[in-house]
């Protein structure tokens, strides 16, 4: 049976999953998600692991969920209590995610994007949620984080007409990084990965809760929690280990302690 994710390792600490069901365009079915938050449980877990590399492919990062699971199982597909922990889990990932985007990322797709750190897309690459056509709405986060990154009058018109955006929209709305030509996305989306993964693991995770928390709370509260969280950064070695590197005038060795 062929992996629904692939993965591979870099000796630097970058972790690729790339989505692999292209028979179905990648479509997110409930075994799909499942692998997909497995492979980041275990690199939560795993110290060797800085950075994760999130792709579908050359040709499109996914259509969506799985219309077949939704035809034959209804609304019992987005209440089964595993499928929730499992996005639960891709969502609640501390380390940092850069998604490479080729082709197109709709519906369920394009929330998996959505909950990437760095999004590196081709210039070709087009965006949409597309449930409205089935009588539905976003139903995994994108009317709460299309409509947080990239304004109520953007999310509204996509969500509301179905339309897709291209990737120059979607850059100016923020749902993007950058661009690159296509075919060109993915050996940047690495270059960013392995230039993450020199950096000290602690504050790359740190730093991403804190962003993560502007979402969240107000601003009093985000940055109370900003100054605890580099409290914490300081009382490691790696922050020590910065400093030493920066007066001596040679390259850092970070070490995630």
């Amino acid at each position: 049976m062929t992996d629904l994710i692939e993965k591979s390792r870099s000796d630097e600490g970058v972790l690729r999953l790339t989505l692999n069901r292209p028979e179905a365009r990648n479509a997110l079915s409930r075994a799909l998600i499942a692998a997909l938050a497995a492979a980041l449980r275990e690199a939560a877990s795993d110290d060797s692991v800085r950075v994760v590399l999130l792709s579908g492919g050359e040709k499109q990062f996914s259509a969506g969920a799985d219309i077949k699971e939704f035809i034959a199982e209804g609304g019992a597909v987005l209440e089964s209590p595993q499928r929730t922990e499992d996005w639960s889990a891709i969502e609640r990932f501390p380390k940092p995610i850069v998604a490479a985007v080729e082709g197109y990322a709709f519906g369920g797709g394009f929330e998996l994007v959505l909950l990437a750190d760095i999004v590196v897309a081709a210039d070709n690459a087009r965006f949409a949620f597309p449930e409205v056509n089935l009588g539905l709405l976003p139903g995994d986060g994108g009317t709460q984080r299309a409509t947080r990154i990239g304004g109520k009058a953007l999310a509204m018109k996509m969500i509301l007409t179905g339309e897709p955006i291209d990737a120059a929209t979607a850059l100016a709305a923020g749902f993007v990084s950058e661009l690159a030509a296509p075919g060109a996305v993915t050996a940047r989306a690495e270059a960013l990965t392995a230039l993450l993964a020199t950096k000290p693991p602690i504050a790359l995770r740190l730093a991403k809760a804190a962003m993560l928390a502007a979402y969240e709370v107000p601003l009093a509260a985000g940055l109370i929690q900003e100054r605890q969280l580099i409290a914490r950064a300081f009382a490691t070695e790696d922050r020590l280990e910065g400093v030493t590197a920066f007066k001596e005038k040679r390259p850092p060795v970070f070490r995630g302690r």
